[in-house]
């Protein structure tokens, strides 16, 4: 990721992260993040694939309470046949809801820019979430930005294709 890319995305996630829920900002990064998955899925991939030099994901999982499919744009990193991402929530002390969702039903469908493919959600723990991190925080940096702004230990997801 370029410095400059970097600056912007920090402050994007600085403000993600610093504000009230609920509160007028809120609701606008809220907007924003809506918009990119919007858009992402109506250009069919071509636009909102990437962030800064970061891979972006649009992820779609299940509403644990609607039931209703829901999409999120995240930073994806991909390992082989797999994707990985980070419930980072722009270091929210929150997880995001997509990640509460795949806790519930971990089938979810995941596009990366013009591909789109079913897998299999799962948080990776120990040695396994150890190196996947140290992965990912080479790719984006960003990540470890939003990993100090909370107490809780963000959650990294192997998006793998189905059995």
């Amino acid at each position: 990721m370029t410095s400059t890319a970097h600056r912007l995305t920090t402050r994007f996630s600085d403000l993600a992260a610093s504000t009230a829920p609920g509160s007028r900002t809120a609701r606008l990064v809220d907007a924003v993040s809506r918009a990119h998955a919007r858009t992402y899925r109506a250009s069919g991939g071509r636009l909102g694939a990437s962030m800064g030099g970061t891979a972006v994901a649009l992820l779609t999982t299940t509403g644990r309470r609607s039931g209703q499919p829901r999409s999120a744009t995240v930073g994806c990193l991909r390992t082989g046949d797999e994707v990985v991402v980070v419930a980072s929530n722009a270091g929210r002390d929150a997880h995001p809801a997509w990640y509460l969702n795949l806790l519930d039903d971990p089938r979810v469908t995941v596009r990366i820019g013009r591909a789109e493919h079913r897998a299999t959600a799962c948080t990776a723990v120990g040695s396994e979430r150890q190196r996947l991190w140290a992965a990912v925080v080479a790719a984006a940096p960003v990540m470890d930005d939003y990993r100090k702004r909370t107490s809780r230990v963000l959650p990294v997801v192997v998006l793998s294709p189905p059995a």
